[in-house]
């Protein structure tokens, strides 16, 4: 097991990615902290998976946009389970909307729980990983992070600013042996996106301009990516951007 004796925090981790990345990372061995708002009963679902399964978690509500609530939970973490080793900034929020309709709501949601949250969750456990000795760090961004998407620019802007947030921070915490990497996940099939994937049209311009053919991946395909960037077989990178999209950023 990569993940003996250690213990994994990953956000947002009650459903789709999240939940996909908790499950992974159990079957390494980690004990995992599900952190999530506003889903318990589906945060009981994955601990229950992972228990029948002989792995151990526990689930921490928190809001991952304010500052406090981060504190507070890795705080609640860390009492729990003695430290952190690994960090999966995960939780995001995804509102397509045109310019015209982007209200300042509209934004500060976007930015407060994709950037910043990410941002101050990594400051809230860098404590407990120089305690460790070091740790990993995995931002999820995504392609949006990498090209642009029409009615997303807030969308795109977080996960822009996550990416090259990533390279500053790893060049700022690599000599306290803390890998931070980013891992770009394509279109996924998650809870977020359930309202595009009802349109026909839509998953047949995802497919056209995916060249493995998928319309939307299964959130399970990131899983081999992110327990590599949690693994001592990355302990050399650094900043970088794993893509996981079925070939979409490769036009």
């Amino acid at each position: 097991m990569l993940f003996k004796d250690k213990i994994a925090i990953v956000t947002g981790g009650s459903q789709g990615i999240g939940e996909a990345l908790a499950l992974g990372f159990s079957r390494e061995g980690a004990t995992v902290a599900i952190v999530n708002r506003s889903h318990q009963d589906r945060a009981a679902k994955v601990l229950k998976t992972i228990e029948a399964a002989g792995g151990k978690a526990a689930a921490f509500r928190a809001d991952c946009s304010r500052v406090s609530e981060i504190e507070q939970v890795v705080g609640e973490i860390v009492q729990r389970f003695g430290g952190v080793d690994i960090l999966v900034n995960n939780a995001g929020v995804f509102r397509p909307v045109p310019i015209e309709e982007t209200t300042e709501a509209v934004w500060d949601e976007q930015l407060d729980l994709n950037l910043k949250g990410g941002f101050f969750f990594i400051r809230s456990v860098l404590p407990h990983l120089r305690k460790r000795g070091g740790g990993k760090i995995i931002n999820i961004s995504s392609i949006a992070g990498e090209a642009g998407f029409p009615n997303s620019a807030a969308y795109c802007a977080s996960k822009g600013g996550l990416t090259n947030m990533t390279r500053a921070l790893a060049l700022e915490l690599a000599a306290a042996n803390i890998n931070v990497n980013a891992l770009s996940p394509g279109n996924i099939k998650t809870p977020m996106n359930e309202g595009l994937r009802a349109d026909p049209a839509w998953n047949s311009k995802m497919r056209e301009r995916t060249p493995s053919g998928d319309d939307f991946l299964a959130a399970e395909d990131l899983v081999g990516a992110a327990v590599f960037l949690a693994s001592d077989a990355s302990r050399k990178m650094h900043g970088q951007v794993i893509c996981v999209d079925g070939g979409w950023t490769a036009w």
